[in-house]
C-alpha cells in the first residue's frame, strides 16, 4: 500500500551541477516547492519518471491520463498553488486535452509536462507522436516545447509564473525524449524577462472614484461575484464591502463561498438555475458591480435582456473579459483584492436602497427554492440538504456536471471559498471523481464528499482504483437517477419526451464495484436510510461509496430556458 509522502520543504536543489534534462525537470519542481505530482508513465517520459524515482517529490498515480489532469485541477482549486501534471507522448497528451481546455476556462492553475518524440523525428509521424503544441495552443495560457536543454530550467521557471500570475491558468511543457536525456549545467534563474508579459495591473484612481459616484447614485444596485474574488483571496474584502455599502450579493457558480450563504445580503447564485431572487436583481438593477465574474451566456441568458437598466462596473484582471459580453460604462482592470481594499480605503457611501433591499427580501421569502416531498420516493435535493446538514456545511464538495450539480450549488450552502470544486465552464462529465482525489491530496485534513450523478461516475470510476492505494478517506455519493439527468430534462422539456440515448437503466452494481477496489459500500434508496448510512461514512475513517437511487424523473428547477431572458424563468414556486 502507497502512502502519500510529505516533501520536505527547503529541499537541497543540485544548482550549478551537470544534470540530465529529466533531473532538471525535478530539480525545478523543486525550487517551486511542488509538494506533489499527477501523471502517468509512458516511453516519452521514462527519463523523467526515473529521475522522479528518488526525486523526493510525491507522485500520485491515477488509472488514466484524464484522471491525472481532473485531480490536478481539484488540487489547484482548493490549495490556490498549481496542480502540475505529467502525461507521455501521443495519446498519453491527447488523453489531458480535455482537462487542459477545463482549466482554461475555470482559470485553474496547472503546470503540465509532456513528453515528446525524438527532436530528429518531429513531424514525421513518428510512434506515439501528437503536435501537442498545436494542439493545445487555444486552450493554454501559453505552451512550450523544449528544442536546447539549456533553456529547460528558465522554461520551467517561466511557465510556473505565468501559471499562477495575473488571470491563473495551464501551461503545457513539451519535452522530446533526447532533450530529456542530454545534459548541462543546472542553473535555476532567479528572474523572469517576460517583456510581453505584463499581468499586474493597478487600478486607475479614476476608476475607483467612478465606482464610488455610481454607488451614490444607484437605488437597485447588485454585486455580482465570481472565481476572481475566490483566485484573489479577496472574500474577507467582498464582504466588507458588501456590508459597509449594504448593497446585495449574487454569486456565479464559481463564485460559491465568496459570501456566507447564510448572510443577511446574500441573494444565492444567479443565471440558468439561480435563485429568483437573484436573478431578479440582476435583471432589475440600475447597478451592477462585476467583481471577477465574465458573463458568461449561463449567467446572462440571452443577452438583449440582461442589464437592460444598469450601469455596469467590470472588475477584472484579464482585460479581454472586460465589454465582452456584455457593455461596460465602469472598467477596473486589476485584482479583485486589490480593487475591493483601495476602495474600503475609500469613504464608501452607503447605498441608497431601502427601498430595494425590502423588495429583494421580500422576493427571497415568497419564491425560495422548493420541490415536492412525498413518501412514494427519494428526491435528489433533500439528499443534498442532508449532505449539508450532516457537513455542517464545512466539506470540500467536488461535482462532475448536469442536474446534480445544480442542486449541488441551489441546496449546500457554503459558507468560505475553496469548498467547491466543480467543472464551470466546459462542464466536463467524469470530473468529479479524480477532482475529488486531488482535492482530498490538497486538504488531507478535511472531509471531502464526491457528488457524482451516475453517468458521469461512469466516465471516470476505475480511479476508485487508488483510493485504498494512497490512503485517501474520500466519502462518494452516487446521485443515481439512471440517465444522463440533465439531458434527459432537456429531452422532457424540448424534445417532446423523446429520450434519444439518454437513459442508463442497466447499471453496474457499485456496491460489488467499491468492495472489489477495497472500498466498504452501501445502497439506499429513501431518506431515513441515506441518514443512517451518510452517518456511517462520515464516522469511517476510510473511504467509503453510497450508490442512492433518487426519484428519476426530477427536474432541476428554477431554470431560463434556452434562448430566454434570464428573468423568463420557470418552475418558480408558484
Amino acid at each position: 500500500m502507497k502512502q502519500m509522502i510529505t516533501v520536505e520543504k527547503d529541499q537541497p536543489v543540485k544548482t550549478g551541477q551537470k544534470l540530465s534534462g529529466a533531473e532538471m525537470v525535478i530539480e525545478s519542481l523543486k525550487k517551486e516547492q511542488v509538494d506533489v505530482v499527477f501523471g502517468y508513465p509512458g516511453g516519452a517520459v521514462l527519463k523523467i519518471y526515473d529521475a522522479l524515482y528518488d526525486g523526493g517529490i510525491p507522485h500520485l498515480l491515477p488509472r488514466h491520463e484524464q484522471g491525472a489532469i481532473h485531480a490536478a485541477e481539484g488540487y489547484a482549486r482548493v490549495t490556490g498553488k498549481p496542480g502540475v501534471c505529467i502525461a507521455t507522448s501521443g495519446p498519453g497528451a491527447t488523453n489531458i486535452i480535455t482537462g487542459i481546455a477545463d482549466a482554461m476556462m475555470d482559470s485553474l492553475p496547472l503546470v503540465i509536462i509532456t513528453g515528446q518524440v525524438q527532436s530528429s523525428a518531429l513531424g514525421s509521424d513518428a510512434f506515439q507522436e501528437a503536435p501537442i503544441l498545436g494542439v493545445s495552443m487555444s486552450i493554454t495560457k501559453h505552451n512550450y516545447q523544449v528544442l536546447d536543454v539549456n533553456d529547460l530550467p528558465r522554461i520551467m521557471k517561466e511557465a510556473f509564473h505565468v501559471a499562477t500570475t495575473g488571470r491563473p491558468g495551464p501551461v503545457l511543457v513539451d519535452i522530446p525524449k533526447d532533450v530529456s536525456a542530454a545534459e548541462a549545467v543546472f542553473e535555476y534563474p532567479d528572474t523572469i524577462d517576460l517583456p510581453g508579459y505584463n499581468p499586474a495591473h493597478d487600478p486607475e484612481s479614476s476608476a475607483i472614484q467612478g465606482v464610488i459616484e455610481a454607488i451614490k447614485e444607484a437605488k437597485k444596485p447588485v454585486i455580482l461575484s465570481g472565481a476572481g474574488v475566490i483566485h484573489s483571496e479577496g472574500h474577507e474584502e467582498l464582504t466588507k464591502f458588501a456590508e459597509k455599502t449594504n448593497i446585495p450579493v449574487v454569486n456565479t457558480l464559481l463564485g460559491l463561498g465568496t459570501m456566507p450563504a447564510d448572510h443577511k445580503l446574500y441573494l444565492g447564485m444567479g443565471g440558468m438555475h439561480g435563485t429568483y431572487a437573484a436573478n431578479m436583481a440582476l435583471y432589475e438593477s440600475d447597478l451592477i458591480i462585476n467583481i471577477g465574474a465574465r458573463f458568461d451566456d449561463r449567467l446572462t441568458g440571452n443577452l438583449k435582456h440582461f442589464a437592460q437598466f444598469a450601469k455596469v462596473v467590470h472588475v477584472d484582471i484579464d482585460p479581454a473579459e472586460i465589454g465582452k459580453n456584455i457593455p461596460t460604462d465602469i472598467p477596473v482592470l486589476g485584482d479583485a483584492k486589490e480593487v475591493l481594499t483601495q476602495l474600503l480605503d475609500e469613504e464608501l457611501p452607503e447605498a441608497d436602497c431601502r427601498t430595494w433591499r425590502r423588495q429583494l427580501d421580500t422576493l427571497q421569502n415568497d419564491y425560495p427554492l422548493w420541490y415536492h416531498q412525498d413518501d412514494d420516493s427519494f428526491k435528489p435535493q433533500r439528499l443534498f440538504e442532508i449532505v449539508h446538514e450532516m457537513t455542517k456545511g464545512d466539506a470540500i464538495v467536488t461535482t462532475d456536471v448536469g442536474q446534480h450539480q445544480m442542486w449541488a450549488a441551489q441546496y449546500y450552502k457554503f459558507q468560505r471559498p475553496n469548498r467547491w470544486v466543480t467543472s464551470g465552464g466546459l462542464g466536463t462529465m467524469g470530473f468529479g471523481l479524480p477532482a475529488a482525489i486531488g482535492a482530498q491530496v490538497g486538504a488531507p485534513k478535511e472531509p471531502v464528499v464526491a457528488l457524482i450523478g451516475d453517468a458521469g461516475f461512469q466516465m471516470t470510476m476505475q480511479e476508485l482504483a487508488i483510493l485504498n492505494e494512497y490512503q485517501l478517506p474520500l466519502k462518494i455519493v452516487i446521485v443515481n437517477n439512471q440517465s444522463m439527468g440533465m439531458v434527459r430534462q432537456w429531452q422532457e422539456l424540448y424534445y417532446n419526451e423523446r429520450y434519444s440515448e439518454s437513459l442508463i437503466p442497466n447499471q453496474p452494481d457499485y456496491v460489488k464495484l467499491s468492495e472489489s477496489f477495497g472500498i466498504k459500500g452501501k445502497s439506499v434508496n429513501c431518506e431515513e436510510d441515506f441518514q443512517q448510512v451518510m452517518k456511517e461514512a462520515l464516522q469511517t475513517d476510510g473511504p467509503f461509496l453510497i450508490d442512492c437511487s433518487v426519484t428519476p424523473e426530477e427536474n432541476v428547477y428554477p431554470m431560463v430556458g434556452p434562448g430566454k431572458g434570464i428573468q423568463e424563468m420557470v418552475g418558480v414556486k408558484p
